[in-house]
């Protein structure tokens, strides 16, 4: 310990530097250290507190030089300080924002507050000091930077003028500014100019009710770089206590890169939705154009089936339709596959019972299978069994896995057909055959559209389309399709649907009487339709109802003319035509109380769901689809015109 003067003769001066035993009790009873030094930094008094916090006893530091008590490296600005003090003394803090440190006995340092007050007594002046040990105060700063230094945002922290008071190095790094050029100055800094009013009435609004909270919800948020660039951000809002008052912080993220995956995800899916556009709009128009012709091949084909054909003719007449209707499937099929991929396939789910389902499949197959030599085995569980699916198809469904389980089994072979119930009330059909199976290494490509798995230079037909679109068409239904194969012993196909409950089977009341007879009057049918040959095919079915008197018109205006010329008792309208379109036809038709009662019939290659909903809604009374099958045709327009002699 050193003494500056040495150590004082007691009797010299009075005890505790000249204090009234009253103060000198208070100072002992202060909850603080206090130390009291006279006019030449000699300690003269301290309290219980000091000689815990300095690990001193009173006796070792009473006239002992103040200076005992700061680390070396500091006495030599301590000794101005208290001496520039004793010249002007008034109570201060001592060291506003310096880091203050003190020293223990045994040498170690520990950060401090102090407090200074000068002391006027019969001895003359004195200077109190109030010492504060800010060691946990220190550590839990030394915490809080560490936390805010760690936080993988920048952090800007505000007072409530909206100065920036503290700043973390994600925030020197996101706005290019070295901390202290940005402590003390308004947020604003950090806010494009356009924004600047806005925000301080934000902040304002924040300020009387302080609470955690996104800013700008919903909103498109940018901050401003020191080089004048700004960048999209999310910023969090929190309010924070500290002795000094309330503070803000304010966590701030760049979401630049988020705003650029948003952008490139609406500009893909613009793109998706463009291209799914252009695709089905192809598709449209590829199925219009290959169903024109197609209408004329088959149409016309099953007019000579109607006639005397040699057995030569007979055979070349099958190849026809056998061609035809094999491209027609494929079109068909083409177009459910995009309509499944583009989410646009519509289906009526209602109970199917599935033996029913599947008794229509099998005698469409059997034909083909009886000529193979295979047998359909006893279907086990599927009697009395209903599932939620498509009726159409469902039977659709059933046909594919049916086919092929024939087309691709051994002559003399087999298939068995299994229904099972299931967990969570589903239903599993599975549909086996023991023909050559499939290898495994080829499992991953069975559903692939229009892959047949290294089969193209077989014998059996096929677009390799039918499994995908089954598989589609099960998943649009709410199920699930699953294969199981060993190569040389056989595959077998299953799917999984929805399980209900048997509809309500009330006895209709059965018809009675007589079909009704044809009207013995002369019936006039206007068709309106641009294709020559769709038209002569037309003229060539009406010859099988001789009452039927045929108009017709090549052009949609011409048509409403005659429309309302001989107002026919029906009207054939195709949706193609050179002038005005045929919906167009349509709602003028419907517009015109001479017309708008006059049965209207659409017949189009255009197959589209959303189409033939649009024109019934429109009033059209059917939509047929080209190729046109011939007696569904004739069916269509007897009981048309039946009915409109009945009425």
């Amino acid at each position: 310990m050193s003494h500056i003067d040495g150590t004082r003769d007691e009797r010299e001066r009075p005890p505790a530097g000249g204090l009234e035993p009253a103060a000198v009790q208070i100072v002992e009873s202060a909850p603080d250290a206090f130390v009291i030094v006279d006019d030449r930094g000699s300690i003269v008094l301290l309290n219980a507190q000091a000689e815990g916090l300095f690990g001193y006893t009173r006796a070792e530091l009473i006239g002992s030089n103040i200076e005992v008590l700061v680390p070396e490296r500091y006495r030599d600005a301590h000794l101005a300080h208290r001496i520039g003090f004793i010249e002007d003394p008034h109570t201060r803090p001592m060291g506003i924002d310096l880091d203050l440190f003190a020293l223990r006995k045994d040498g170690s340092e520990f950060p401090v507050e102090i407090g200074l007050s000068s002391l006027q007594t019969k001895s003359g002046s004195l200077v109190m000091a109030a010492v504060c040990d800010m060691t946990g105060r220190r550590r839990s700063e030394q915490l809080f930077r560490g936390l805010l230094e760690a936080a993988p945002d920048a952090i800007v922290i505000v007072d409530t003028a909206g100065r920036i008071t503290l700043l973390n190095a994600q925030s020197e790094r996101m706005f290019g500014y070295n901390r202290s050029e940005l402590v003390g100055q308004p947020i604003e800094i950090l806010v494009p100019a356009r924004f600047t009013a806005d925000h301080v009435g934000h902040r304002s609004t924040f300020m009387e009710d302080p609470s955690p909270r996104a800013m700008g919800i919903g909103l498109d948020l940018f901050a401003v770089r020191k080089d004048g660039s700004e960048f999209p951000v999310e910023i969090s809002l929190s309010p924070l206590e500290t002795e000094s008052g309330l503070l803000v912080t304010a966590a701030v993220r760049d979401v630049t890169e988020r705003h650029k995956v948003r952008a490139e995800t609406e500009e893909a899916k613009q793109a998706a939705e463009t291209a799914n556009r252009a695709k089905s709009d192809f598709l449209s128009r590829m199925s219009h154009e290959l169903r024109t012709p197609l209408n004329a091949i088959l149409g016309f084909g099953q007019l000579l089936e109607m006639e005397h054909l040699t057995t030569r003719q007979e055979e070349s007449l099958r190849q026809i339709m056998r061609a035809g209707r094999h491209l027609l499937a494929l079109i068909d099929e083409v177009l459910d596959i995009s309509r499944i991929e583009s989410g646009r396939l519509s289906v009526s789910p209602e109970p199917v019972a599935i033996d029913e389902a599947l008794s229509e499949a099998i005698q469409l197959v059997a034909p083909i299978a009886g000529e193979k030599g295979i047998v359909f085995e006893e279907r086990q569980g599927c009697d009395g069994r209903f599932v939620l699916a498509d009726r159409q198809r469902l039977r659709q469904v059933l046909l594919n896995l049916l086919s092929n389980a024939v087309k691709y089994n051994r002559l003399g072979g087999s298939v068995v057909i299994d229904c099972a119930l299931m967990p969570e009330h589903r239903i599993r059909v599975s549909i086996s055959d023991n023909g050559p199976g499939i290898a495994a290494p080829l499992f991953e490509r069975i559903f692939r559209p229009f892959d047949r798995l290294d089969v193209e230079e077989s014998q059996v037909e096929g677009t390799g389309l039918g499994l995908a679109l089954s598989k589609g068409l099960i998943e649009t239904m709410g199920g699930t399709m699953s294969v199981e194969s060993v190569q040389g012993q056989g595959s077998t196909f299953s799917f999984e649907l929805p399980a209900v409950e048997a509809p309500d089977s009330g006895l209709e009341e059965a018809l009675t009487g007589s079909a009704p007879s044809t009207s013995e009057r002369h019936h006039t049918l206007l068709y309106i339709e641009d294709n020559l040959s769709n038209l002569r095919l037309i003229e060539r079915v009406l010859e099988l109802r001789p009452k039927v008197r045929m108009l017709s018109a090549m052009q949609g205006t011409l048509g409403l003319d005659l429309a309302t010329q001989h107002m026919p008792d029906l009207i054939l309208l195709d949706l193609h035509l050179p002038d005005i379109k045929g919906e167009e036809v349509l709602a003028h038709l419907r517009s015109d109380p001479a017309t708008q009662e006059i049965p209207v019939v659409i017949i189009t290659a255009d197959a589209t769901p959303g189409q033939v909903q649009r024109l019934i809604a429109s009033g059209a009374t059917a939509y047929l689809t080209k190729p046109l099958d011939v007696s569904e045709f004739l069916t269509l327009v007897d009981e048309t015109l039946i009915r409109d002699s009945a009425e």
